[in-house]
């Protein structure tokens, strides 16, 4: 599905939420934002453009964010809602490396379009049932979306892809449980729009690139009776990267290119992942997490949980051969607002795979080994995958940041690079008084490449942003926002920068006459 039809389709659904009510009055919430950011390098710092749903990139830019939304009346049987948001403005180049065949090596200078529509949806709900149409920022539902590094599959990080998705609106009561056992979930498909982006960044040189990608995506948790002093969530997360038509090049020059599959087939063997005897594999690019979590309430009202994701990116991690690889935390979440109204601190381990070797008998491997059976295997490679994309938008993880994003790769390489990582994230927010909130992270981490290239020298950055917002209670609805982050080390290189933001939110309603 292209993006024009996306946008048509949920212009339809709007225009079908307006006129089955056009007698009702409309309450709508308008909101615009100025950003202002300056830095002392090409891009902007780690912890300044990550979980920003994929708008701020740059080290020094203009930019200005309008949009018009209704959000759904959660309250109600049945309830709508639509937005549509678009970013412009003005931001620095980065010099990316490319390869032309007639020149050698140049510099690429690239920067995000002069203006693009970050959100247009349509949305509307019966019971506990949604349908969603259109591109919307949406977060992780399981970890905490302003402290946490990122969750592993579904972080909020880079823009939105445009998709339907359909699902429970929260935990839903497991009929004859009494309360005891809750489920939620979602799925969805969409499309990737980023082709221009992936053309312009790619160095032509090697490696692949996929255009007219089909993203697919779900996940279902359970959850036990959560007003209860102690409380459980586990579930799981999949996604899956097929379709389109790939790339290959190989020393400045195109070596192959592959139409893969968009039939029906494709799409239910994404949803069900199995061997296809297409690729020798399952369909497309199959990555997920299982998730698990505790959480205990003390007599305060303060809420302690403790909480693991293991990342997979196929069967062997998928059973858990890959250490003690994953996103661990923990975090303390005050009853009210306060000095310190939450806090978290992860350790993150991308470092095992299942190993440096890959073996299966299935004959792709070399002929003459000594190695039979399903003894052996590994470098799953996180995030990166042979015939499709690596897991991001427009350069940003679609899972956590903190495996550093192509965005960042100057040499033009479209993958993770750098996925072989370990480290630790911290993070602090409160209240200092009824007008002025603040946010502390900082976090470590070691970088050793990838197995399939990896670094001679590990790599390593420390970094830090601190953040505070002003709210004057004269004026409801603004927000003056700064921060100010850098990075130190050899895997982002030594990056700092300042942002300021002036942001106004106001409701304003409206009758609708036909």
């Amino acid at each position: 599905m292209k993006l024009n039809h996306i946008i048509k389709l949920s212009l339809a659904t709007i225009g079908l939420m307006t006129s089955a009510n056009s007698f009702a009055q409309y309450k709508l919430n308008g909101e615009a934002e100025l950003i202002f950011n300056a830095g002392s390098h090409s891009l902007a710092p780690y912890y300044m453009s990550a979980l920003n749903h994929g708008i701020l990139s740059q080290s020094k830019g203009a930019l200005l964010k309008g949009g018009i939304f209704r959000p759904m009346e959660t309250e109600k049987r049945f309830s709508y809602g639509f937005g549509a948001q678009f970013i412009t403005g003005i931001t620095s180049k980065a010099d990316y490396d490319r390869y032309l065949i007639d020149e050698g090596w140049v510099k690429n200078p690239q920067r995000p379009a002069p203006i693009w529509l970050q959100q247009l949806y349509g949305e509307i709900k019966y019971r506990c049932l949604f349908l969603s149409i259109g591109m919307k920022e949406r977060g992780s539902v399981f970890v905490n979306n302003s402290l946490s590094s990122g969750d592993v599959m579904h972080s909020g990080n880079a823009r939105p892809i445009p998709q339907v998705r359909a699902g429970f609106l929260d935990f839903q009561n497991i009929p004859f449980t009494n309360g005891w056992l809750q489920i939620a979930g979602e799925m969805t498909y969409g499309k990737f729009v980023q082709n221009n982006f992936l053309k312009d960044h790619s160095t032509y040189y090697s490696g692949s690139f996929n255009l007219g990608t089909i993203y697919h995506y779900k996940y279902g948790y359970l959850r036990t009776k959560p007003t209860k002093p102690f409380w459980a969530v586990v579930g799981v997360q999949v996604a899956c990267l097929f379709g389109g038509e790939t790339y290959y090049y190989y020393h400045g020059k195109q070596s192959g290119f592959t139409k893969n599959r968009e039939n029906l087939s494709a799409f239910w063997q994404a949803f069900f992942p199995r061997d296809n005897g297409y690729e020798g594999w399952y369909e497309g690019q199959s990555l997920g997490s299982w998730d698990f979590k505790f959480n205990y309430r003390i007599k305060s009202g303060a809420v302690f949980s403790a909480y693991y994701q293991n990342l997979w990116e196929d069967g062997s991690s998928m059973a858990k051969l890959n250490g003690f690889d994953g996103l661990w935390g923990i975090e303390y979440k005050a009853p009210t607002k306060g000095i310190v109204s939450g806090a978290v601190i992860e350790y993150i381990d991308f470092t095992n795979q299942c190993g440096p070797v890959n073996y299966n008998d299935n004959g792709y491997d070399y002929p003459g080994t000594t190695l039979t059976g399903y003894n052996v295997t590994g470098v799953d490679n996180y995030y990166n995958n042979g015939f499709y994309n690596s897991y991001a938008n427009y350069g940003f993880s679609l899972g956590t940041p903190f495996s550093k994003e192509p965005i960042y790769n100057l040499d033009g390489s479209l993958t993770f690079n750098n996925n072989r990582v370990r480290g630790f994230h911290a993070a602090v927010e409160g209240t200092i008084t009824n007008e002025i909130d603040y946010r502390l992270m900082g976090g470590y981490r070691i970088s050793y490449g990838t197995y399939w290239a990896p670094a001679l020298t590990p790599r390593t950055d420390t970094s830090f942003m601190i953040e505070a917002v002003y709210s004057p209670a004269r004026v409801q609805g603004l927000k003056v926002k700064g921060q100010f982050a850098l990075d130190h080390g050899r895997l982002y290189g030594n990056l700092t920068g300042a942002c300021v933001s002036v942001a106004y939110s106001g409701n304003f309603s409206f009758n609708f006459k036909k």
